[in-house]
């Protein structure tokens, strides 16, 4: 007896090239279907989307750099792509928040990684050309007995312009990334040129009112930097000046005319003299490692940076312990039935909590004055402790504030997980004859650290990039004398990052980048290591 067998029919290729077709159809139909209203709006939103694209793309091109246009031009080809196409509906929802999520995470991540690996700061944020016109530029002198030339102030779309009159009575303009050329169609007056077409002549109660922009604009006589620009003073006459230090393009120094000193790209963005002098401005460039190497061998660095780390870390351990206990003490006293009007009690220990934290650091900034404070002058009958001068005092008051700011969290946190321990497993170790301790101890205290170790965790890494409380407090000092950085005894690392980067008039953004990534890895291990050692909390689930 032959059994018989059954045989699955494979689709043909002209099979699946007709359901490709029909999806296909299927897919315009239901595009189709959408009206023409969704399809104009649609258009509409993609049209400013690529406008604004291309603006970006031609503005990023004209300044050099051609990685970043490549990645917005081939990003917002794929939203058209998506959007244009039918069908792809997980991607017409999914494009959103990955536009945003690249844009406003990703982006500003390798941003900060990038600039980590630069001298960009202050007198290095641009490029070699624009730092060679800045010193030209800064080290002008007028000429003497130099020719004064007629001037008329000009204005186009906010910008000022010079337009002068030269010895052989033509007019020329310029502006301050424009060289002087003839204007052949100029207006004159006498022999004094007092407009062109285009332009807005300022009269002189316009000059006066934008004198300091007016006298700040030097106007280059030609593409050659060395010869010098056109400055004013008074708004009506303008003078030559010229620059004591020489620029060589062929040579790639810098030439000091009135010391007859020669500065030479030294390789790190700054013109320097064979004895190490540097010209004050310089340029940016990729430095590699320096930054990082610079973190942690130079003493002048390394010394309040390790300071400031085990601050940091102290900080954190305690800031969390501190408010831990505390809420934990409360919420098992609170939790208590036998004590009456409990929720008021808990309302009243939640109030910091509802506060803004900078304003409740501001309000304890003025209650911590040495002079006039409520707690020196009130709680201590008029004493002088220099709670925010004293680098130990500083920091303690820094762990009383956060402790008031930070255990009405706790507390409720803790107050949650104890009411969900169920009862039953409590009323068992009483009857093992376990005291209140052994019972807290063994039973409820394991059960609420599987609840709240993460939460630990996460208040952790918050307290460990508590910036407001430290700038609003102390503003992270008293500051280290012998510190080459802005870094105060009671600075965190994230307060030490913004001060390095953005307070003072010596900011180094690629060392602030740098300090940004040793802080970064410092959390991500740390909680790494902590998530793992939590899984051991689950098992008595």
């Amino acid at each position: 007896m032959t059994t018989p067998t059954l045989e699955t029919e494979r689709p043909t290729a002209e099979d699946r090239a007709a359901r490709r077709r029909q999806r296909r159809a299927e897919a315009w139909a239901e595009a189709a279907g959408a009206g023409w209203k969704v399809w104009l709006v649609k258009i509409v939103c993609l049209g400013i989307i690529d406008a604004l694209a291309i603006y970006a793309i031609l503005a990023l091109l004209h300044g050099g750099d051609w990685i970043v246009p490549l990645i917005v031009a081939v990003g917002v080809l794929a939203i058209n792509v998506i959007y244009l196409k039918p069908g792809l509906l997980p991607a017409k929802y999914l494009t959103p928040g990955l536009v945003f999520l690249f844009i406003f995470q990703i982006f500003v991540v390798l941003y900060c990684i990038y600039i980590a690996f630069t001298n960009y700061g202050s007198g290095h944020v641009s490029s070699k050309d624009d730092a060679v016109n800045a010193l030209l530029i800064q080290n002008q002198q007028r000429v003497e007995d130099s020719a004064s030339y007629p001037l008329t102030v000009l204005e186009q779309g906010g910008s000022y312009f010079f337009l002068v009159t030269t010895a052989e009575g033509d007019a020329e303009i310029g502006g301050a990334d424009r060289p002087l050329e003839t204007v052949p169609d100029a207006e004159f007056s006498g022999d004094r040129a007092v407009g062109a077409p285009g332009y807005t002549s300022l009269d002189f109660a316009q000059i006066v009112a934008s004198q300091s922009a007016i006298t700040a604009l030097a106007v280059p006589f030609s593409d050659d930097p060395n010869d010098g620009t056109l400055q004013t003073r008074d708004g009506s006459t303008a003078y030559q000046y010229i620059s004591t230090l020489v620029w060589d393009a062929s040579a790639d120094t810098m030439t000091d005319t009135q010391t007859g000193t020669v500065y030479r790209d030294n390789g790190h963005g700054s013109f320097a003299a064979d004895d190490g002098q540097q010209l004050a401005t310089g340029w940016q460039v990729w430095v590699g490692g320096e930054n990082f190497v610079r973190a942690f061998t130079t003493e002048s660095i390394r010394g309040p940076f390790i300071a400031v780390t085990l601050w940091t870390f102290a900080f954190a351990i305690l800031s969390v312990a501190t408010t831990f206990v505390l809420g934990l003490f409360l919420a098992i006293v609170f939790n208590d039935p036998r004590m009456k009007s409990r929720k008021y009690y808990r309302v009243i220990m939640i109030l910091p909590y509802a506060f803004p934290a900078f304003l409740s650091a501001l309000v304890w900034q003025g209650m911590f004055n040495q002079d006039f404070g409520f707690i020196n002058q009130t709680l201590l009958g008029g004493a002088s402790i220099p709670w925010l001068q004293d680098p130990w005092l500083a920091k303690l008051s820094i762990l009383i504030v956060n402790l008031w700011l930070g255990f009405p969290y706790m507390f409720l946190v803790t107050t949650g997980a104890i009411q969900s321990i169920p009862e039953d497993i409590q009323e068992a170790g009483r009857v093992d004859g376990a005291s209140v301790w052994q019972i807290f101890r063994h039973i409820k205290f394991p059960l609420l650290l599987v609840s709240v170790a993460p939460l630990l965790i996460s208040s952790f890494a918050f307290n460990f990039n508590n910036f407001n409380l430290i700038y609003m407090l102390t503003g992270g000092g008293p500051r280290f004398a012998d510190a080459s950085i802005n870094v105060g005894a009671s600075d965190i690392l994230i307060s030490m990052v913004y001060k390095v980067a953005f307070v003072g008039a010596e900011r180094d953004y690629g060392l602030a980048s740098a300090f940004s990534i040793i802080i970064f890895v410092l959390v991500a291990v740390i909680s790494y290591l902590s998530f793992r050692q939590t899984k051991v909390l689950e098992e008595l689930n």
